[in-house]
């Protein structure tokens, strides 16, 4: 019915909760595995992946697209999955009940996605959103951004399913920590990029091929691109928490929202404060900053 691919990297923790949860539905699961040092690999081809390495060319989105170019897809569809996510037993039969049926012309399925932090399905403080996942062969292709890619769909619309996958990761907090440190170098230069347009693209993207949810979701972060430094991470920390009821989440809630909502984008904030501070705002000089310091090359 679909062929499913997953980006890897030491994923051992995840892999055969995920390989497990889709294979019911796939005709093939691909492992595009950036040279993981853990079982990943080996887990996969037990439980029937195909798994290909490839060196991580700096983002997801350029992952993604390298494997769309370089594996043989012989279905009709293809769902884009990351190994600490799962379909939902609704969302399984939704699929195999609906997706033969998926009229000409529409290309690409919209998925509820839905948050698990520490064991808790989370409600509240926007932890549900709209993703487009599932999408027909020759149709789809990622955005070429470091961050918040999404995925276009070059012709037809978009349509919706109703029940959810999860994103629940088992890892613990100093892993989640230590991986937003990486994501906080990305994001400063992504929000670097938007003010002062270091790549020389559009900064809200081709939006025309973007499902409505994304392109509210882009034009929001482009007006938060916009607010002062600091000032917006707390607001954000505030809309979540209070006006979108995170708070009724308990303790949990507030690690989440906490964490994410205002700590990660301070840090983002702090980053991008150090950088004009040695930079000023000479667009070369922060490209240069960006390359000697953080590796990134825009």
């Amino acid at each position: 019915m679909l062929t499913a691919i997953i980006l890897t990297k030491n994923e051992a923790i995840h892999i055969e909760r995920c390989i497990k949860n889709i294979a019911p539905l796939c005709k093939e699961i691909y492992v595009v595995d950036c040279f993981s040092t853990d079982n990943t690999q080996e887990l996969a081809r037990s439980l029937g992946a195909k798994v290909i390495e490839h060196q991580w060319p700096g983002n997801q989105a350029a992952q993604f697209n390298w494997a769309l170019d370089n594996v043989e897809i012989s279905t009709e569809w293809i769902l884009r999955l990351d190994a600490d996510e799962y379909l939902t037993p609704e969302l399984i039969d939704e699929i195999k009940q609906k997706l033969p049926n998926v009229p000409k012309g529409v290309n690409g399925i919209m998925l509820p996605l839905k948050n698990v932090w520490m064991g808790k399905p989370l409600k509240h403080g926007g932890a549900t959103i709209k993703i487009l996942r599932l999408f027909r062969n020759g149709y789809g292709r990622y955005e070429p951004r470091m961050m918040d890619e999404q995925l276009e769909i070059s012709e037809g619309e978009i349509s919706e399913f109703e029940h959810p996958f999860a994103d629940d990761n088992l890892n613990d907090l100093n892993w989640w920590t230590t991986k937003h440190l990486g994501y906080s170098n990305r994001e400063a230069a992504e929000l670097l990029d938007v003010e002062y347009n270091l790549s020389g693209r559009a900064a809200d993207g081709n939006l025309e091929n973007l499902s409505r949810d994304a392109r509210r979701r882009r034009e929001l972060k482009l007006k938060y691109a916009k607010q002062p430094l600091f000032w917006r991470s707390f607001a954000y920390f505030v809309y979540r928490y209070v006006f979108k009821l995170g708070f009724l989440e308990g303790k949990v809630g507030f690690l989440r929202h906490f964490l994410q909502g205002w700590w990660y984008r301070t840090l983002v904030d702090a980053k991008i404060f150090e950088i004009k501070r040695a930079c000023g705002n000479d667009p070369e000089k922060i490209r240069q900053y960006l390359k000697s310091h953080y590796n990134i090359d825009i």
